[in-house]
């Protein structure tokens, strides 16, 4: 028998288990096996260093660093072989274990070797495997593509009664009614898995579950039979691909220890629970937009030390059983740029997929998910606030905003010492005096505010302080005061930051008193607005297709968390408001295709404030908002249970103009065949515009059988649109309309995007899409200047 240190008599059994860091399995050349069994801790047990029986001492000492030269490490990584051969999944599957064992040598590696068979969609694996193996199923005529799997990031009591999905007025929403609450359809919800005994989740008075549902209830650490009920009707998780270390800190279930998928779970699809509040704010009742919808767990995504973890592979395998398990509707508040392909997969079966923007606004072109044939959705802010009175010494009042509670053992505010801490810094802040006093900070530069402030709340309380009053620009992040935990922390604006810093001035001992938040609602909280943080188009991988489609509330958004409830904010909670939306539609317009119902949300849709003003966007400054920022503007569910016209698209349609498999870089390309703004989309994206084009679309009636609808048109500065024909008639024999919309430059210019819109109109109905266009002069100008 050879030496590990220098010949090949020890090879990686398919690299099931192996990191090659003190984890090793491996196949002798006299077929002797040997495995550390104690993986996990990162020991050998009985043994100090790394030895192999029957072989030459190694002599490493730190099994961290334990390392066997000569061997590769091994990795996962993701096989797409196209469409399936078969139907039978079990004959996908064994084709799968033939394949790899021709690779590795036996199927008893293969086993070992693979993590995921994708087998409903499309046909490929996910397996652990060298660079070598990898490349030789690369080298294979029947292999389209392998890549390496990747790691990615995750992205309420008032915000559907502010959408007009009022549950206890008289009448309730037209919508909730017609579709019974969603009753029966059936939402997925890919995130960090749900926290089953949440009062969100009861299933009293549940009927039986949908016969058509395929799918499991997985059992796993702290997950029995019974934590599946008729509301939680499926459970699966996904641990392949994610590190060992961080499995250790998460429930091997489905269970949810970050709390993240139980908050969306309960915004999409939660039951109807009276008198939720965090610590008296928000109080009333919490509620999904969809509360009679069945929900199917998939957990992908992992709590690790700083943040959450998910794996390209893993979100591919829920994807692959969601369309075997039969959902209606797939949540994905999650941030992954390379899975549109099996995201489209869904969208062929009939599947209506949901994703969220992002959380990297104001900038623009940092927008997330941005494939034709998702739902992306932005972020937007609903009608309340929490102010927080802020008393000085000279009985001047201050309101600022905050989630500031008194804790049990305390009555009333009292006057505390004020004193200036300028930035707050470490710094600044070992020269003054701050025990015992409320302390002003003042953001110095622009920043991640989201860091800042709880850097600021650490550093205050390490010198004693009773308060904080945080003055900063204009955004969205009293969250952030949450981690006072019933300390006085108040945002305010740099303009009522100055009065109070001019009144510390002007005071020998200045004093403050605040009083606790409380919640306002209603037309005095002007609304929407989109999100400082919701991430801005256009896409920069698709720029022809113009995102985000919708803006849904993602703002301060109170939902279950384990057994109690928590605000959120992201365009995480944005994406499952959407995801209850399409599930009431479904119930309501079971027929029709995603197309249609993301059509329905994005014509429909408000871009204007209760008082009729332009919706605004949070930015620096704030804006009036526009396409880039959300689409088609905030979603109207009532209206878009009857949007008069969709425009509808055949699944097929979409591999017209992507050319899509599973690559290192960008899943589904634009092809150079025909520009993707062609493809009848709610919207018109034309990134490039240096002579008159026409671009087609078809509108279909889904309401009233004789119909006629007028043009409206709002063409982009700079740019001038006309319709042919600007009228359309529908009747019994002709439900579809095609038009052609010509789009001409005014100026020869390099120019940047302008909006407009074409709306088609009558007594009952408008059907707006947006329209953003960019005259150009020159090919890749970087506009950076």
């Amino acid at each position: 028998m050879d030496r590990l240190g220098g010949m090949s008599g020890a090879r990686n059994v398919g690299c099931p288990t192996w990191r090659n860091v003190g984890c090793p399995a491996w196949l002798m050349s006299d077929g002797l096996t040997w495995r550390n069994v104690g993986c996990p801790e990162r020991r050998v047990p009985g043994l100090e260093e790394c030895r192999v029986p029957g072989l030459a001492y190694v002599g490493w000492t730190d099994l961290e660093e334990c390392r066997v030269p000569g061997l590769e490490e091994c990795q996962l990584y993701i096989v797409y072989l196209g469409e399936k051969k078969h139907e039978d999944a079990a004959l996908v599957t064994a084709s799968h274990h033939d394949m790899l064992s021709a690779i590795l040598g036996s199927k008893e590696e293969a086993l070992a070797s693979i993590t995921y068979s994708y087998k409903h969609g499309f046909s490929g694996f996910a397996a652990m495997l060298t660079d070598d193996q990898a490349q030789d199923l690369a080298d294979l005529p029947e292999v389209i593509s392998v890549i390496p799997n990747q790691h990615h990031e995750l992205m309420t009591t008032r915000s559907w009664d502010f959408l007009g999905m009022n549950l206890n007025h008289t009448p309730p929403s037209k919508l909730l009614q017609r579709s019974k609450y969603g009753e029966d359809v059936i939402i997925g919800i890919v995130d960090t898995g749900i926290w089953p005994e949440s009062r969100s989740f009861s299933d009293n008075g549940y009927g039986p579950i949908p016969s058509r549902w395929k799918g499991v209830c997985q059992l796993g650490q702290a997950w029995e039979g019974t934590n599946c009920n008729r509301k939680i009707i499926g459970a699966r998780y996904y641990a392949a691909g994610v590190d060992k270390a961080y499995q250790e800190k998460n429930y091997m279930s489905a269970r949810d220890i970050d709390g993240h998928g139980t908050h969306t779970a309960s915004t999409a699809a939660g039951a109807v629970v009276e008198g939720v509040s965090l610590h008296g704010l928000g109080l009333g009742v919490a509620r999904g937009g969809a509360p009679r919808a069945r929900l199917a767990v998939y957990k992908v995504a992992w709590t690790t030390t700083k943040s959450v973890q998910l794996a390209s592979a893993a979100v591919l395998a829920a994807l692959d059983d969601a369309i075997h398990d039969g959902v209606d509707v797939l949540s994905l508040s999650i941030r992954v740029d390379d899975n549109s392909f099996g995201a489209l997969q869904a969208v062929q079966k009939g599947i209506t997929v949901v994703y969220g923007a992002g959380n990297s606004g104001p900038r623009p072109q940092v927008i997330f998910n941005t494939a034709p044939w998702v739902i992306t959705v932005a972020a937007s802010k609903i009608d309340r606030s929490f102010p927080t009175a802020i008393t000085l010494g000279n009985n001047q009042t201050l309101v600022g905003q905050s989630l500031y509670y008194m804790l049990k053992n305390e009555s009333t505010s009292e006057f505390k010492p004020l004193v200036l801490g300028g930035s707050c810094s470490p710094e600044v802040l070992n020269s003054t005096i701050i025990n015992g006093k409320v302390v002003l900070c003042i953001a110095e530069n622009f920043g991640p505010v989201v860091d800042i402030i709880p850097d600021t709340i650490t550093n205050i309380k390490t010198g004693g302080a009773s308060g904080l009053i945080f003055a900063l620009y204009t955004i969205d992040v009293i969250l952030s005061t949450d981690y006072c935990k019933g300390m006085a922390c108040v945002i305010v604006d740099n303009a009522i930051g100055f009065q109070a810093a001019t009144y510390i001035g002007s005071q020998s001992l200045p004093v403050v008193k605040i009083e606790p938040a409380r919640s306002i609602t209603g037309k005095q909280v002007p609304g929407p607005k989109v999100a400082f943080f919701s991430s801005r188009g256009p896409s920069t991988k698709y720029p022809t297709v113009l995102k985000p489609d919708i803006a849904a509330p993602g703002v301060n958004i109170l939902a279950a968390k384990g057994d109690a409830y928590a605000f959120n904010s992201g365009t995480s909670m944005s994406t499952p408001h959407v995801a209850g939306v399409v599930a009431l539609l479904k119930a309501v317009h079971p027929h029709w295709s995603h197309a249609a119902l993301k059509s329905a949300i994005v014509t429909t849709a408000l871009t204007k404030d209760e008082y009729g003003n332009p919706m605004l966007a949070e930015a620096l400054p704030r804006k009036v908002a526009d396409p880039f920022d959300y689409g088609g503007g905030n979603i109207n569910p009532d209206a878009a249970a009857d949007p008069g016209l969709v425009y509808d698209i055949d699944p097929m349609d979409y591999k017209k103009f992507f050319a899509c498999k599973i690559q290192t870089y960008g899943i589904c390309n634009i092809t150079t065949t025909l520009p993707a703004y062609h493809l009848n989309l709610p919207s018109i994206s034309i990134p490039e515009l240096r002579h008159p084009i026409k671009v087609r679309r078809a509108v279909t009636n889904v309401g009233k059988v004789d119909a006629v609808y007028q043009s409206d048109i709002q063409s982009p500065l700079g740019v001038k649109i006309k319709v042919e024909p600007p009228i359309l008639v529908f009747s019994a024999a002709k439900k579809v309309h095609t038009f052609k919309v010509s789009i001409t430059p005014l100026w020869k210019v390099q120019g940047d995007y302008t909006f407009g819109s074409l709306t088609w109109h009558n007594e009952h109905h408008s059907v707006r899409i947006p329209i953003a266009v960019r005259i150009t002069i020159q090919d890749f100008y970087a506009d950076v200047a």
